[in-house]
């Protein structure tokens, strides 16, 4: 091999790899705006839960101190979860308590104070859903 051809071979490996290198920047600036797009999507929601976690909690701290207390606003976020309702077994299996019947039993029982309270429906007996917010 003579010198004239391996500078070739340096020159075609040489725009190969700037092409590579150029594919890659590419690349990395897309990412990065995804990124960013991604990020700030992740940064408005924690807000939104924040935000509506006070809400939520000054809502009915205002009217019934006891639905304020952490096992009533563990099954509000459960039920916020699901828009067709649950019964309280799932909610208890939900909430990572074993679904025992005392458990159950008192998890009905808070359910039921809460439909009492006009927070919960029980459209279908045992089926427990939030009452939808009025606009």
């Amino acid at each position: 091999m003579n010198l004239t051809t391996v500078l070739d071979l340096i020159t075609e490996r040489e725009a190969a790899t700037d092409q590579t290198a150029a594919r890659l920047r590419e690349q990395i600036n897309a990412l990065t705006g995804e990124l960013a797009r991604v990020e700030g999507e992740l940064a408005d929601l924690a807000t939104t839960r924040t935000t509506l976690r006070a809400v939520t909690a000054a809502e009915f701290t205002a009217d019934d101190p006891t639905i304020a207390s952490a096992p009533y606003q563990q099954i509000l976020h459960i039920l916020g979860t699901t828009p067709t309702g649950m019964r309280a077994k799932d909610i208890c299996l939900a909430l990572g308590v074993e679904p025992s019947p005392k458990h159950v039993e008192g998890t009905r029982a808070k359910l039921k104070r809460m439909v009492n309270r006009q927070v919960l429906t029980e459209d279908q007996p045992g089926v427990f859903a939030l009452i939808p917010k009025r606009t």
